[in-house]
């Protein structure tokens, strides 16, 4: 189970919104690059990054940030991008300047023809972000709920080749009330691929829950907040999730 810390951008700050409302902002670094830099140091075995700009304008926002981060950790671990992402040129410009995996999201929704070239040229590097309240998929940083089912899509995109599903339920995203175990385990029962949790992780207590449900098809859970404010020693939490593993 890995512990993903995420860098989510904003006018190039490291910050965190709360249920992806942009007025609802915490700003946590100034210097996201050093803020990477931080993680790698804490042991972090995967880093997500999201420009939030992009993910509401529809294009890169924040890739001055995004390549100084890269340029800083200089490949010491593999890095996760979402927003913004809505053609090929920006996913193989991303990938070329070091990125691991890109995440698309909304464009998937709406334009899922784009997904299955992304996956058909970019095979194995590949993402999807399926953002969900009440089993509902929304887009457009979480702007609009759509009708489309969570698990009816991934399904969808798990045939184009998409590599994982990271799952966000933006009911509970930045609000440290908890992860939502038992819908993030119920889409990885109903899928080949693995799924990444997102949204809510606040204590240890979620760690454990999402470790025992991890042989459902979960491969880790991004964090956020909990790591800013304290709420979740970062450290302590992958350790407890390692033996988590093993014991299993």
């Amino acid at each position: 189970m890995l512990l993903i810390p995420a860098i989510d951008l904003k006018d190039g700050q490291c910050v965190r919104l709360k249920q992806g409302e942009m007025d609802a902002v915490t700003v946590f670094s100034d210097d996201p690059a050093a803020m990477a830099r931080e993680w790698v140091k804490r042991g972090a075995r995967r880093l997500h990054l999201v420009d939030l700009n992009g993910a509401f304008a529809g294009t890169p926002k924040n890739e001055a940030a995004i390549r100084a981060i890269l340029k800083e950790i200089d490949g010491a671990i593999p890095v996760q991008l979402g927003g913004g992402i809505r053609d090929l040129d920006t996913i193989e410009r991303y990938l070329d300047a070091g990125i691991q995996y890109v995440i698309i999201g909304t464009a998937a929704v709406k334009n899922p023809d784009l997904l299955r070239d992304a996956c058909a040229a970019f095979s194995g590097h590949i993402l999807v972000g399926l953002d969900a309240k009440d089993g509902k998929v929304a887009t457009d940083g979480w702007s609009k709920l759509t009708g489309h089912d969570v698990i009816d899509l991934a399904k969808k995109f798990e045939d184009y080749g998409v590599e994982a599903v990271i799952y966000t339920d933006i009911g509970r995203d930045g609000m440290l009330t908890g992860v939502n175990v038992d819908a993030t385990a119920r889409l990885a029962r109903a899928i080949r691929i693995p799924v990444i949790a997102s949204g809510g992780l606040a204590t240890m207590d979620d760690v454990e829950a999402l470790c025992a449900v991890a042989d459902d098809g979960i491969l880790g859970a991004i964090t956020g907040r909990a790591v800013y404010q304290g709420t979740l020693d970062f450290v302590a939490a992958q350790k407890r999730a390692d033996e988590l593993s093993g014991a299993r």
